[in-house]
């Protein structure tokens, strides 16, 4: 069932759990995230980051997304990560996105919170929530690194009293915060800092917190995330790569001279991204 993302993040802080929050560019994420979701019978978040336009268009693979979350047995919201203009954030709200995400955060304080209030007024014309960063977690969405491994100095952890300011004007329903996590493959093992989400959610009066960054966590880092007051985790990377390495072992395992389908790779990937998945949702709804 299609719900929004305050819905859904309310089902989080009543359970003192975090809700998954996947990217689904194409349909064998798609399929896959929803498919895990409805097995372990556990609400989810599907989304779709503007960085992703190259793979497929929104105008695509939304109204999909759209249908899909209407038929799940699950609550659905279905959000849009990383919007970086207005222009864009209405495009998903034309579409039935029930969840925006306005990320202003590479820019001053004055015009991110300027342009999430936008948001914020533009989200409540269809009832849809709004989600906004504060802080830099360095590399952008895609994950593009150096590879050196060494700190990211351009992180730029979320000020808790800031934060208390940023909603108080904007009147978000949810706050990305920086707290020691990365986009992409981690180079280097993340050193999180706890105290900023806790101190977030006091200065603010809880509002949830969103881990950005999600994948490639640790098992108790993500424990230790949620009980500090992280209520959505945004998680990708490694799912997609869970299916690129399904991809690679079904080829290597094709006889000399046997034909190679599309298909057969597609349904190999989507099974594997299924089952990371269904792991990740389990350690964020502290099933394991």
């Amino acid at each position: 069932m299609l719900v929004t993302l305050n819905e859904i993040l309310k089902i989080a802080e009543e359970r003192k759990i975090a809700i998954g929050s996947f990217n689904a560019p194409n349909l064998e994420s798609l399929e896959a995230v929803l498919s895990a979701a409805e097995e372990l019978q556990l609400p989810v978040i599907i989304q779709f980051a503007q960085c992703h336009e190259p793979w497929i268009a929104l105008d695509l693979i939304g109204p999909v997304m759209v249908e899909a979350a209407k038929k799940a047995s699950v609550p659905v919201c279905v959000h849009l990560d990383h919007g970086e203009t207005l222009e864009y954030l209405q495009k998903a709200l034309d579409l039935g996105f029930t969840g925006i995400m306005y990320d202003g955060s590479t820019l001053p304080y004055e015009e991110n919170a300027a342009n999430s209030k936008k948001a914020v007024e533009m989200a409540r014309k269809t009832g849809a929530s709004v989600e906004a960063e504060l802080g830099s977690m360095g590399r952008r969405e895609s994950g593009a690194g150096d590879g050196t491994g060494a700190e990211d100095e351009t992180k730029i952890y979320t000020d808790p009293k800031l934060a208390a300011q940023f909603v108080r004007e904007t009147g978000i329903d949810a706050l990305a915060c920086s707290f020691g996590t990365t986009h992409g493959i981690y180079l280097t093992e993340p050193r999180l800092d706890f105290d900023v989400v806790r101190g977030v959610r006091k200065e603010t009066g809880d509002i949830p917190v969103v881990m950005h960054g999600g994948s490639g966590v640790s098992r108790e880092d993500y424990r230790k995330s949620i009980e500090a007051g992280v209520r959505k985790i945004n998680y990708f990377t490694y799912m997609d790569k869970s299916g690129g390495n399904a991809a690679a072992e079904y080829l290597e395992g094709l006889k000399e001279g046997e034909p190679v389908f599309f298909s057969s790779i597609s349904m190999a990937a989507r099974a594997a991204m299924k089952e990371n998945v269904k792991a990740a949702m389990k350690m964020f709804a502290l099933m394991d």
